[in-house]
């Protein structure tokens, strides 16, 4: 029998909701002003902390409480800089969820600059887009992600090549593995699962025709939304092919979310949006 908080609970995050929004909105424009006025002068310890505690507000403005799962055989995260860092895709929420956890760039679809604000903020935290229409941008990607590697930072991929509704694994592409194939990086997969009293829930699904407004309403008013990252094992990528090594990433997370094993789709090792035209050596685009 639900309990009188639980009744009111529900009603109570809808009148509170606009708030919320607010409150992110302002969020969100004191991150893009900090990102443009004092990233310049900071060193990268103080800008990746900054955006470490800024991702973290960010999440307790949308109700969302994070469960960190750490695998005893994982690399310790403060251990991990430099990795290509791999993960399934269920919102726009993610990106947040993981950089409250470990400073990382990420690769993004080029329409994600085009977002108010959040768009700009991107921008201004190095992240690294991809313009699929653009024959040779994974490539280029790749090669700026393979950059960033051999300076110690990590790089974000969502290899599923866009969202679900967290219920299956999609395929993973393999084209933007490639970046740490090239500089022998290690791949740190994890795995997110959106819950509510312990079980799946698609409130942060960012999917189908949604707007951004949308899905933020639909997150603000999700009571007692949890998010669990799993920071699973790192696989080795000296001497594997980056189809070889997506495949285990694949199997990693797959294993993690306790998927059914008929959503253990192979790795797609063509291109990723037919019919738009492969880039260098049949890479084609797997970007978030």
């Amino acid at each position: 029998m639900r309990t009188i908080y639980e009744r009111l609970l529900g009603p109570v995050l809808v009148v509170l909701a606009p708030l919320a929004l607010c409150f992110l909105v302002v969020h969100l424009a004191w991150g893009l002003l900090t990102a443009l006025l004092v990233f310049p002068v900071l060193p990268a310890a103080a800008r990746d902390a900054l955006v470490q505690f800024w991702s973290r507000i960010a999440l307790v403005a949308l109700g969302i409480r994070l469960e960190l799962v750490v695998d005893p055989a994982a690399t310790p995260i403060a251990a991990s800089r430099g990795s290509l860092i791999v993960s399934n895709h269920t919102s726009w929420a993610d990106v947040f969820v993981i950089a409250a956890v470990t400073p990382a760039r990420f690769v993004a679809k080029s329409e994600i600059a085009g977002w108010p604000v959040i768009g700009m903020f991107a921008r201004a935290v190095g992240t690294l887009f991809v313009t699929r229409a653009r024959r040779h941008a994974v490539v280029e990607v790749n090669r700026a992600a393979s950059q960033r590697l051999v300076s110690g930072q990590s790089v974000v991929i969502f290899p599923e090549g866009t969202t679900t509704d967290g219920s299956r694994l999609l395929r993973f592409h393999a084209n933007l593995f490639q970046a740490g194939i090239d500089v022998a990086a290690p791949v740190v997969p994890l795995s997110l699962e959106y819950l509510q009293d312990g079980r799946p829930s698609p409130a942060a699904a960012f999917i189908g025709d949604m707007t951004l407004v949308a899905s933020m309403w639909r997150i603000v008013i999700a009571p007692r939304l949890t998010v669990r990252l799993r920071w699973l094992p790192s696989i080795a990528t000296a001497g594997q092919t980056r189809q070889a090594v997506a495949r285990l990433a694949q199997a990693a997370i797959h294993t993690a979310l306790a998927l059914p094993q008929t959503d253990a789709l192979p790795v797609n090792d063509a291109s990723d949006f037919p019919p738009l035209p492969l880039a260098e050596e049949g890479r084609g685009e797997g970007a978030q």
